[in-house]
């Protein structure tokens, strides 16, 4: 065999490298950073992390001891702009800033980010003050959602739950009733937060907020603008809400 010489060129990720850290029982979440970062020109790793089938307070707790080995399954030769641990409920049972200290030891990059601190970033950045609640888990998990907002500094009105524990359920919760259930949290508020990676919000997202004429965010749709802004990759436009077009 003939062996030839070659050049190199630059990483994938001329405007922006991302890293997702994402629970092993999650549908959604990789589906919908494919349609909010559509450029090319933005690379997206996934690591995955053992999650079980049923998120719960023991699942959550077996998860902080993987963070820092997902973290090191991420390609060594990528450049990092900032890393994302896709799981709301997680971040606020382990802490953001355990969260952000076990990833960093398992890859190097400038900046770490959870679904819950792109939510109090993006709720800041919107100025909002009150907002309702939607989390699709039963009150053990959910509860501490609504905590954190409120430990923020945030007014958590109307806050709605589906009572459901099982993953592959939480997945397939239907649109619609994702809807009627904001409608309720919706009710007072300034804002409305559909918490959980693995709902399917996207699509519903601009419909809402027509109908309730307030912000309507996602765990999905406020990481993936939190980690655009940390790292200038682009996000699409045209859909989404209008926090895609705000800036911190």
């Amino acid at each position: 065999m003939k062996q030839v010489g070659f050049d190199l060129v630059g990483s994938i990720g001329s405007k922006g490298t991302l890293g997702l850290v994402v629970l092993q029982a999650d549908e959604t979440i990789e589906q919908d950073f494919r349609r909010l970062f559509p450029d090319r020109e933005s690379a997206i790793y996934i690591s995955r992390i053992p999650s079980g089938e049923a998120l719960s307070t023991e699942t959550i707790a077996a998860m902080e001891a993987e963070l820092s080995r997902s973290a090191q399954l991420f390609p060594r030769a990528a450049r990092f702009d900032v890393v994302g641990y896709g799981c709301t409920s997680g971040t606020t049972l382990i802490g953001a800033g355990a969260v952000a200290s076990m990833i960093r030891k398992g890859v190097e990059t400038p900046a770490v980010t959870d679904p819950l601190t792109a939510a109090l970033a993006a709720l800041r950045a919107l100025n909002i003050a009150k907002l309702g609640l939607v989390t699709p888990y039963v009150q053990d998990i959910a509860a501490p959602v609504r905590s954190a907002f409120i430990a923020a500094g945030f007014s958590v009105g109307e806050s709605v739950t589906f009572g459901e524990k099982v993953e592959a359920q939480v997945a397939r919760i239907a649109p619609d009733s994702i809807k009627a259930a904001a409608r309720q949290a919706g009710v007072g508020a300034q804002a409305v937060f559909l918490s959980c990676t693995n709902l399917r919000t996207l699509d519903i997202i601009d419909e809402l907020e027509a109908e309730l004429g307030i912000p309507v965010l996602s765990s999905n749709q406020v990481l993936a603008w939190h980690m655009g802004q940390l790292s200038g990759a682009p996000l699409a436009s045209g859909f989404a809400g209008r926090l895609l077009k705000t800036a911190i």
